[in-house]
């Protein structure tokens, strides 16, 4: 596959690209990649919905359609947002996501796991502070 890319698999999420012929030609093989694929396509189509009740009858198909397939980590994952459903269609009302926090944490974890532990908890604090505000520590007073 040699060329410019002209579709890329699975949207943004950084696949190889496939030039057409290429594309239609796997598209065409019965494959469960290729269902999952389909499946995942049809999965960000929800984000691309501007109303929320119309958003939420569609995940609920696409939930059922993932679950009656025979797919099993479809199957998982659509259970996984059956679990989660109020915080998943809220995003269609708010459109913030917690992509912010989870790397917040991220950074808390890694000061923590650096430092193998603190003296005290006013120093863990510090550490945070410190990590996650990109602070610089300034001089050191002696």
């Amino acid at each position: 596959m040699t060329g410019d890319c002209h579709v890329r698999i699975c949207g943004s999420r950084g696949l190889r690209c496939l030039r057409p012929p290429d594309l239609d030609e796997l598209l065409l093989q019965p494959l469960a990649t290729v269902q999952a694929y389909e499946q995942a396509l049809r999965f960000d189509d929800f984000y691309e919905l501007e109303d929320p009740a119309a958003a939420e009858e569609y995940l609920r198909r696409w939930v059922s359609e993932a679950k009656a397939g025979n797919l099993e980590p479809l199957a998982h994952f659509a259970e996984m947002l059956e679990t989660h459903w109020p915080g998943v269609t809220r995003w269609h009302q708010t459109r913030v996501s917690n992509g912010l926090l989870e790397g917040l944490n991220s950074l808390i974890q890694t000061a923590k796991r650096r430092a193998r532990g603190y003296r005290s908890a006013r120093n863990y604090k510090t550490m945070i502070y410190l990590v996650a505000g990109k602070l610089k520590p300034g001089p050191l007073v002696t």
